[in-house]
C-alpha cells in the first residue's frame, strides 16, 4: 500500500489552496504555499526569485503574450 502525503482533494486555508499538510501550515501562518520564499503577507516577494518568473506584460514577448492558458490584460 502506498503512502501519499497529498490530499485526495485540494483544501483551502486562509484563501490558498493547499495539497498537503505542509501547504496547511504555510497558509496558518499567511505564507502563500506556491510562494512559501515570500514570507508572511509576501513582505519578502521582492527579493523571492520564483515571483521572478511572472510575466510583466510590458516586456513580455509574443510568444509568451500567446502560451496556451494564458490571460494577460493588455489595455493601457
Amino acid at each position: 500500500m502506498a503512502i501519499s502525503g497529498d490530499y485526495p482533494h485540494p483544501v483551502q486555508v486562509n484563501g490558498f489552496t493547499c495539497k498537503n499538510c505542509t501547504d496547511v501550515d504555510y497558509a496558518k501562518k499567511h505564507i502563500d504555499p506556491a510562494h512559501p520564499k515570500s514570507g508572511p503577507y509576501d513582505v519578502n516577494a521582492a527579493s523571492d526569485p520564483s515571483r521572478k518568473a511572472a510575466l510583466d506584460p510590458a516586456t513580455a514577448t509574443t510568444a509568451q503574450l500567446t502560451a496556451a492558458g494564458r490571460l494577460l490584460d493588455l489595455r493601457a
